[in-house]
């Protein structure tokens, strides 16, 4: 012991760390449940990252893009940015005294949420570009920030930004630590989200894909700016997505993740890549931490996030995953701040 003693502090860390019986190394997915879902994401994950293993996938090339709206975070009783449109609009209407009696205006104002259903997709569309549109892209961030900063969900009364689920915030921690890239690409505008993608996703900008409002440069003042103008440029949805992922990231993703027939192209471009893949759906079925709806499984039918029965079919023929939220996920949603 004496001469240990005397030994310099360096060699003796080195002695107890040889001797001392390693402990489990700390569970990168706590909120998940163990089974067959958590351990598909480990296993996977560890076959691409091993530079012993087969699958293993060079860290440039390990790409990962997630759907936002019911995949990272709640998208019940509307999309998030559907709610910004609505209050923007009932913000903006004293200067449109005009909207008072032309839908799809007149049902936010009256709060007819029946007569906006039914004005389908071509109203919604409407909405977005009148609330959206007539500013600089500097202008809109700030409203957007604003919006977040003050919004609470309807049924949740927390921030949206508090919205997002605590498993899938877990993942993507997982897979950067792993030198994964991770994107969003999501249906949901992409100057929308990129504000707030970041502080809530670790998630930088330039990794957002997303759709767009047309965008024209101007100097007003004598200053160069981008003024977001009254017309779509591009819906990310559906077979939009491998579009977008070929045309802003350059590379075919090795794991993707969805919700909804929205993602069903991402998966499959996903999947039709050589090498290990994942691809994983989050299946909403869990009405009291969050919501239930599919119509999958049985589940009510919904406008946001529709998850049909042939999703569910094809994701078992092929072997994608399909989380269930009430039987995979230990917590829904992160602690209240």
């Amino acid at each position: 012991m004496r001469n240990l003693l005397k030994l310099p502090l360096m060699y003796l860390i080195a002695i107890t760390v040889l001797f001392t019986t390693p402990t489990q190394a700390a569970d990168p997915l706590p909120s998940w449940k163990d089974g067959k879902t958590k351990a598909s994401i480990i296993t996977f994950v560890k076959a691409v990252t091993d530079k012993q293993s087969a699958d293993f996938v060079a860290p440039a090339e390990r790409i990962a893009t997630f759907d936002n709206d019911g995949t990272l975070w709640t998208e019940q009783p509307m999309y998030t940015q559907l709610s910004f449109a609505l209050d923007r609009i009932t913000q903006m209407a004293p200067q449109h005294p005009d909207w008072a009696s032309k839908q799809p205006f007149k049902a936010v104002l009256d709060k007819d949420m029946k007569t906006l259903a039914a004005s389908g997709e071509k109203g919604l569309l409407e909405l977005v570009v009148a609330s959206h549109s007539g500013m600089s892209t500097e202008s809109f961030e700030a409203i957007v920030l604003d919006w977040f900063s003050q919004a609470r969900h309807p049924r949740f009364k927390r921030p949206y930004t508090e919205m997002a689920y605590q498993p899938m915030l877990e993942l993507l921690a997982f897979l950067r630590a792993n030198e994964f890239k991770t994107y969003i690409v999501s249906g949901g505008g992409v100057e929308f989200m990129r504000p707030i993608t970041e502080s809530v996703y670790g998630v930088p900008p330039e990794q957002v894909v997303g759709s767009s409002i047309k965008t024209q440069y101007e100097v007003q003042d004598g200053k160069p700016t981008l003024v977001r103008l009254g017309e779509i440029g591009f819906i990310n949805d559906k077979t939009g997505k491998p579009v977008a992922i070929n045309d802003h990231i350059g590379r075919r993703p090795i794991a993707a993740f969805g919700n909804s027939d929205g993602d069903q192209q991402m998966l499959e471009w996903t999947a039709a890549g050589d090498g290990a893949r994942l691809m994983m759906l989050v299946f909403h079925d869990d009405k009291d931490r969050e919501y239930a709806y599919g119509p999958a499984g049985g589940q009510p039918e919904s406008s946001s996030g529709h998850f049909s029965q042939e999703l569910m079919d094809k994701a078992k023929k092929n072997n994608w995953n399909v989380i269930s939220m009430k039987n995979d996920w230990k917590k829904v949603f992160p602690d209240k701040k």
